[in-house]
């Protein structure tokens, strides 16, 4: 039998744990990737562009770590998500008001991120859904096309396709999720409302 392991919390999980306060700097760091987003100059979007990455890799980070020190809370299964649409939502507002970046692509993808953030506070009474694999894979792809649109490349028209590529299959993984996200929603709510609540969110 292995013993458990002494650096691993006991009892009652805090809130304010390394996890979530890598979520928290996270969420700090977009006004700052705004700001240099707005100014002009390749030395700038190359910031931004540094900022994001950085800022990226915190959401693996934090994922990690609340998964291995047993750190995770509920607190944690909200702002994650609010934190990972706070810094996609800003970049992909800002690329298509720099015309980087097809306008009916950002308006659908955060219509489906806010949209399934509101449904789950609306469900939250009944338990947390946390994110899926397939909420995994979608977050990637966003972050991978974006970073990709914000990476100051030359102008030639061949260099727009991988862009182009990824970006299509995050959109079409956005929306997949959104639908799946919503009916777990429901399953959790006719659980709740026959007396039997499932309180896992299974993602």
């Amino acid at each position: 039998m292995s013993k458990p392991d002494p650096a691993a919390p006991t009892g009652r999980v805090p809130v304010l744990n390394i996890a979530n306060i890598l979520t928290i700097s996270r969420i700090a760091m977009v006004p700052l990737f705004v700001a240099l987003m707005l100014q002009d100059g390749v030395w700038w979007r190359l910031a931004a562009f540094a900022v994001f990455v950085v800022a990226a890799i915190t959401d693996r980070v934090d994922g990690e770590l609340a998964r291995r020190r047993n750190l995770v809370t509920n607190f944690g299964k909200v702002a994650d998500p609010i934190a990972d649409k706070a810094l996609t939502g800003a970049a992909l507002v800002l690329l298509s008001w720099t015309g980087d970046l097809w306008w009916w692509v950002t308006i659908v993808i955060l219509a489906r991120e806010w949209g399934i953030t509101a449904l789950r506070f609306a469900v939250i009474r009944h338990g947390v859904i946390p994110a899926s694999r397939g909420g995994k894979l979608k977050t990637v792809l966003q972050i991978v096309a974006i970073s990709v649109y914000l990476f100051p490349l030359p102008d030639q028209w061949y260099l727009q396709y991988p862009a182009h590529a990824v970006m299509a299959a995050a959109v079409a993984v956005t929306l997949w999720t959104g639908a799946d996200y919503v009916a777990k929603a429901l399953r959790l709510r006719r659980q709740a409302r026959a007396g039997h609540p499932d309180g896992s969110g299974e993602g």
